[in-house]
């Protein structure tokens, strides 16, 4: 194969920024140093650039099979890479729902024809599907989702001696989304009473309230407790679940509590539960309604604050597309979730830019800790050996979000009019240069991520 060679890059990696040079060759790193006198196919000169590990994101939701009119693995793997994000982990709640292994590798086909992103999918739960769920191989599958809380199909996991069995044999992670569910629909039952179609501007976050998530998170981590469960809880919107994780310590790959045990139960933050707030209904109404909701200010704050403090592991999106017909009926009709992949990677680094969160943790958050949390192997740093998924980005140019500029198949997002101060200028999956200022080349799909446990 054809050699790279970046040079002049700025390389952010293990908590260190240094200038550097590197050479990618076979589809991986294969040397990274003062490399200017090395010969190469292909020579890229960064400009003092900063070179990251692309983004992993470990939730997603690509809409493939079944609602493709929201969007498919193709078109959203699209967006994924010009954005940064060179690996997704995507979420059975498809139609059908991902609930047998001949399912769940029928989406693996579609990725392998489609996916210019690498990829994995969660093999998903139900109440009746144990013995499908115990066949998932650990070391292909990136884990086991089960539905906490509302969700669509039949994939709302509530019978209790079915969830302790799962928490108990699950041969993998299991990730969780969790809303107690008895409590959101009587307080939905509870406002469309009360309220009717003229509901107030944040009923969302006043709906699916705080009870509500701290609830189901503080069962799904009693319970995991009581198995030994390896338990992730995704997208933690409260200020009163952080409290439920215990801080952690990455080294050697992995995660650690401070007695130097494994954290066996770690927690992701989404970027829109850290970018928006309650108010933030006023202008974007069902827009930003997603599960679980937006929440009021106080809460992103120490949702911050829990993910510097080691206390959340990782940084998500949570994509979720839908048509902005869709998105555009009334309060009780519209569906819940929002698309965000695009642009993830720009609203961590606003973070940076604000002296929120230090560039070297933003990287941690994004792809090392992801790759350590899943135990992804060879992937999620910038080291020799590794597959060469990276990501040069311009800190000093800007970019603008508007319709024409969006890649997500439902052609709309919730930053459209926003201004961020960076920019994502290559994009390498697995050694290929997927995208180069705006265009991509699609000759080479990414690969099936592997773990390594």
């Amino acid at each position: 194969m054809k050699t790279t060679l970046l040079t002049n890059t700025r390389l952010v990696n293990e908590g260190r920024i240094r200038e550097a040079d590197v050479l990618i060759q076979n589809g991986r790193i294969a040397r990274i140093g003062d490399l200017q006198h090395v010969a190469a196919d292909r020579v890229i000169d960064a400009g003092g650039k900063h070179l990251l590990p692309g983004v992993i994101d470990d939730q997603v939701h690509f809409r493939e099979p079944g609602l493709t009119q929201k969007a498919t693995i193709g078109t959203e793997a699209r967006a994924a890479v010009a954005g940064g994000t060179t690996s997704f982990m995507e979420m059975p709640n498809t139609v059908p729902n991902a609930l047998t292994q001949q399912l769940l590798e029928d989406k693996y086909q579609i990725a392998a024809r489609t996916s210019l992103a690498n990829y994995s999918f969660y093999m998903g739960a139900s109440n009746d599907n144990y013995e499908e769920v115990m066949r998932t191989d650990p070391q292909r599958v990136c884990g086991i989702k089960i539905f906490m809380g509302s969700s669509t199909g039949n994939m709302l996991v509530d019978a209790q001696s079915v969830l302790e069995k799962l928490f108990a044999d699950a041969p993998c992670l299991i990730a969780t989304h969790c809303e107690d569910e008895p409590t959101v629909r009587q307080r939905i039952e509870f406002f469309r009473e009360k309220y009717g179609d003229e509901v107030p501007y944040d009923i969302h976050a006043i709906v699916r309230n705080e009870d509500a998530c701290l609830k189901s998170s503080g069962f799904a981590v009693e319970l995991a407790k009581k198995k030994g469960t390896r338990l992730h809880i995704l997208h933690i919107s409260t200020g009163e679940e952080t409290g439920l994780f215990d801080i952690g310590y990455r080294t050697d790959g992995k995660i650690l509590l401070a007695d130097g045990s494994p954290k066996r139960i770690t927690a992701e933050a989404c970027v829109h539960h850290l970018w928006f707030d309650a108010e933030d209904y006023r202008q974007w109404g069902t827009k930003i309604k997603c599960n679980p909701a937006i929440k009021a200010l106080p809460h992103k704050d120490q949702i911050l604050k829990a993910l510097l403090d080691d206390r959340i592991d990782v940084i998500a999106t949570d994509h979720a597309p839908h048509t902005a017909d869709e998105k555009a009926q009334p309060y009780w009709q519209a569906p819940s979730g929002l698309p965000l992949v695009q642009h993830s990677l720009n609203v961590m680094l606003e973070f940076v830019r604000q002296g929120k969160v230090p560039l070297e943790r933003m990287v941690e958050k994004m792809s090392h800790a992801v790759a350590d949390c899943f135990e992804i192997k060879e992937r999620g740093y910038l080291r020799e050996g590794y597959h060469a998924d990276l990501v040069l980005v311009d800190l000093e140019q800007n970019t603008t979000v508007e319709a024409d500029t969006l890649y997500s198949k439902c052609g709309w997002s919730p930053f459209e009019g926003t201004t961020f101060h960076s920019r994502v200028t290559h994009t390498f999956v697995s050694g290929h240069l997927a995208y180069e200022a705006g265009k991509f080349d699609e000759s080479v799909k990414g690969q099936r991520l592997a773990f390594a446990r």
